[in-house]
């Protein structure tokens, strides 16, 4: 049964161009290749400026874990270094029912 893997991330609104470019670009590509990643999207919040949601879909609790160790998440973290966030990103993992 999939997981879904939600990352809740606030950035100063004047950042809010470069954090979707820096996903679109630079993060997208990398995590949608991973092994066991069915699906990834950026949600962006049409009442609050620079509030984004990353939204991916796994096939396994392993394949996260996998990817969290991979050195495609370290340059992930790194491309997203430079955006001022509002605090730390909020991760939350749900299963379909």
């Amino acid at each position: 049964m999939s997981i879904v893997r939600l990352i809740f991330v606030k950035v100063k609104s004047e950042d809010a161009s470069a954090a979707e470019r820096i996903w679109k670009e630079d993060c997208a590509p990398l995590m949608i290749k991973q092994k066991g990643c069915l699906s990834e999207e950026l949600l962006k919040s049409t009442e609050v400026p620079g509030e984004f949601i990353s939204y991916a879909e796994w096939d396994s609790q392993a394949s996260i874990d996998r990817y969290r160790a991979s050195a495609d998440h370290a340059l992930i973290k790194q491309h997203a270094g430079g955006l001022r966030i509002k605090g730390p990103p909020l991760v939350k993992c749900y299963r379909l029912v």
